[in-house]
């Protein structure tokens, strides 16, 4: 199985990224999606999550009405749109799958069985 995010950089405050993850070695459908964020010295963060049909999606309170997460399983593709940016949204941002396959958004990092590599956001005040 394999992850892997694309679309960090170094923004200014204000300003929009959207992150991607692409998916392979697993049936994407299958499997529920999340982004976390990391910061060093700190825990791995939710920051969202998307049913396996993507009809159904969570947020943390942080960045609720700012991200997006979306999904394309024809393409095996993870999306997060990330608006109005903050210098607090610094982070590494890692996108994982989850195979759970109950009804309640997985919000613990230890619920999901792969992560990628990670992609850093910057945003710069």
């Amino acid at each position: 199985v394999l992850l892997t995010e694309a679309g960090g950089g170094l923004v200014q405050a204000g300003e929009s990224l959207r992150l991607s993850c692409a998916a392979s070695g697993l049936t994407f459908s299958n499997y529920a999606m999340g982004w976390f964020r990391q910061t060093p010295g700190k825990e791995r963060e939710f920051v969202a999550w998307i049913s396996r049909n993507g009809g159904r999606t969570s947020y943390a309170d942080s960045v609720k009405g700012r991200f997006t997460i979306s999904r394309d399983n024809a393409k095996n593709t993870l999306y997060l749109q990330m608006t109005s940016l903050k210098p607090e949204d610094t982070a590494v941002y890692y996108c994982g799958a989850d195979n759970n396959i109950g009804a309640i958004a997985s919000r613990a990092p230890w619920d999901y069985d792969y992560w990628g590599q990670g992609t850093q956001v910057t945003v710069s005040s």
